[in-house]
């Protein structure tokens, strides 16, 4: 049976493709979720993708994601900068946990610098577009020990 990933996105980004495309790019979230679950499917893994606006919402789906998902890739809008609700909650499952973000988050204003779910990550992947969903995907994929079509090369001497 394949391995769950929750793939939880937070508030505004149900209107990617047309909120601020020079920041945030064209693609709708619809598409970086089909895009995000091809890969899951190539790798064996299963996509439950998410979105909400309510930060009690997303609490309440990584609290879910104990009993329903082996890891969770989050990209918590706004609230990554502000919810330290959401922190402890990805503390408290224990399950691993990528950061995602469209834009590079490091690059924009000085408040964005700040991420609360960033002690509870494994990683982040920040300003790759919509490619950073698959990116995390590949990575998560190594986490929870699943096949990976990344390849590294030794140099020989």
């Amino acid at each position: 049976m394949a391995k769950t990933i929750f793939v939880l996105n937070g508030p505004n980004l149900n209107l990617l493709g047309s909120r601020e495309p020079g920041i945030y790019g064209r693609e709708t979230l619809i598409q970086i979720a089909a895009r995000a679950e091809a890969r899951a499917k190539a790798l064996g893994f299963k996509l439950d993708f998410r979105q909400s606006n309510s930060e009690a919402e997303l609490i309440g789906w990584v609290h879910a994601a104990r009993e329903e998902a082996d890891g969770l890739i989050v990209n918590a809008g706004a609230y990554t900068h502000t919810s330290i609700a959401l922190l402890d909650a990805l503390r408290a499952v224990a399950l691993p946990v990528i950061e995602v973000h469209l834009s590079n988050i490091f690059a924009r204003e000085d408040f964005r610098h700040r991420s609360y779910v960033a002690p509870a990550a494994q990683g982040v992947i920040s300003g790759f577009g919509g490619q950073s969903y698959e990116l995390a995907v590949d990575a998560m994929a190594r986490l929870l020990g699943g096949k990976s079509k990344t390849k590294i090369k030794k140099n020989k001497k």
